[in-house]
């Protein structure tokens, strides 16, 4: 009987030594899986940092705050800002493409202060305010009010400044 107890306790005790030696070669690979994610986030990081100040070439087009450009509420942006539509042009609001939005992975945030650049007349400071279908990528749109006419820029860039804008009211109450 004590034959058997010393058995068995040295069985736990090297069941437990073999278990230890497991679990500390599994977590020393996902510590290596870990450190390797951290690394590539690190490199994703910069990749967009070098996007906020050496800016992306885009696709740009303009929108008008009515019901078939828009939804059903036009004079109400995707960030909740409320617009007089037939002031849209005044604003300086652009929507940008979903793959531009942070929330979807891109270098932009709603409120951003973007400098667009190589457009004939429309180049100048914008601020993100809206969001644009999901099938398109790298564009914007500028609101425009309902008598400018549709134009297009295939290669213009864009920039984001470190302008801020502080008031969190809405522009057209």
């Amino acid at each position: 009987m004590k034959k058997n107890k010393y058995i068995l306790g040295l069985v736990v005790v090297l069941i437990t030594y073999a278990n230890g030696i497991i679990s500390t070669k599994f977590l020393s690979d996902k510590n290596i899986q870990l450190q390797s994610l951290v690394d590539e986030n690190k490199r994703l990081s910069d990749k967009l940092n070098e996007y906020e100040t050496e800016g992306i070439h885009v696709t740009v087009t303009m929108y008008q705050p009515v019901e078939r450009q828009t939804d059903s509420t036009p004079n109400i942006l995707a960030d909740g800002t409320r617009i007089r539509t037939q002031d849209a042009s005044n604003y300086k609001f652009i929507a940008v493409s979903r793959n531009l939005l942070k929330r979807w992975g891109g270098w932009l945030d709603y409120g951003d202060f973007i400098l667009l650049k190589d457009t004939d007349g429309k180049d100048g400071v914008y601020q993100v305010r809206d969001t644009m279908n999901p099938r398109w990528v790298n564009r914007i749109d500028i609101l425009e009010s309902i008598d400018v006419k549709p134009y297009k820029y295939d290669n213009a860039q864009i920039i984001k400044t470190n302008l801020t804008f502080n008031s969190p009211d809405n522009i057209g109450n």
